[in-house]
């Protein structure tokens, strides 16, 4: 009779060989306890801690946590280089938090040395992130298929700040026909400057923190003339980003909440991406076109 690990709130392991993490977790799926999977690229902050504990609410999970830096999604002069690696305190936080298992491989062990085939994104995946970072969202979509395919989740768990990402994972899970729940959770802000948490943020110098809070105060303003249709509420959203000379857009879009086009009435998303410096952000926010704003995510 095979053995089948136990893990209690305390007790971590870690995997290298996505192989071996295989095995864990079809071995516990058999005596009934279901995965949930919070896919990371390291660096963890609040944002991901948020969702691990969403994971860990949900009864009789065991929560895998994958810490990998996906060349794929990295482009000619990106920042793949000098991304963080915080392994060891990555590790800790995982630890303090309740996980149980972590998957940290290199990227051979994911990729191997000759891997070919990747996962089309469709459309979408060369509008907004994927018009200013071709071939971005290949790059993520053939990782977290690989992870699907690895950890064999229940659920999995992924932020809202990178809303593109998320409303292209839940389509491939739809057309491919993973067994997954995806789960978005929203937001995490910083509860001083409403910047949205980010492991690129600390490469913001403080004069470049201080401009950088235009993104979410442009957000803000957006989604309150969102009241009076989608062209008020980018109109706002753009005045208040062209305020700040610091701040340079890449792009500000209000979609459906698929990413669609916006509807005349009803939910939709404000989206924008800047560079403060060289450090490059990323935001989004819920918007009720012609109603009352929604919170911002």
């Amino acid at each position: 009779m095979t053995s089948t690990p136990s893990f209690t709130r305390d007790e971590l392991t870690v995997h290298t060989d996505p192989a071996e993490l295989a095995k864990v977790t079809r071995a516990l799926r058999g005596v009934g306890r279901r995965i949930a999977l919070v896919p990371t690229m390291g660096a963890l902050h609040d944002g991901h801690l948020e969702l691990i504990r969403r994971s860990r609410r949900v009864p009789n999970t065991v929560t895998v946590v994958s810490i990998f830096v996906n060349p794929l999604q990295f482009g000619p002069g990106e920042d793949l280089a000098k991304y963080p690696r915080t392994l060891e305190d990555d590790l800790a936080k995982c630890r303090a938090a309740g996980v149980e298992l972590v998957l940290a491989p290199s990227p051979e062990a994911i990729y191997g040395d000759d891997a070919q085939v990747t996962v089309h994104p469709g459309p979408l995946g060369d509008e907004l992130e994927g018009a200013v970072r071709p071939g971005h969202f290949a790059g993520v979509l053939t990782v977290v298929a690989k992870l699907f395919n690895i950890v064999r989740p229940d659920y999995s768990f992924f932020g809202e700040k990178d809303y593109q990402q998320l409303v292209l994972i839940k389509r491939m899970v739809r057309d491919l026909d993973f067994e997954t729940s995806v789960v978005g959770v929203p937001i995490v802000r910083d509860p001083e400057d409403q910047l949205a948490l980010s492991s690129r943020n600390r490469f913001l110098s403080e004069a470049e923190r201080a401009s950088a809070r235009t993104v979410p105060e442009a957000l803000s303003a957006g989604t309150e003339a969102a009241i009076e249709g989608a062209e008020q509420g980018v109109a706002a959203a753009r005045a208040v980003l062209d305020a700040n000379p610091e701040v340079v857009v890449d792009y500000l879009e209000l979609r459906g909440k698929d990413l669609g086009p916006a509807p005349a009435k009803g939910e939709a998303r404000l989206l924008v991406a800047a560079r403060v410096g060289r450090t490059r952000l990323i935001d989004n926010t819920p918007v009720l076109l012609g109603g009352n704003p929604e919170h911002r995510g």
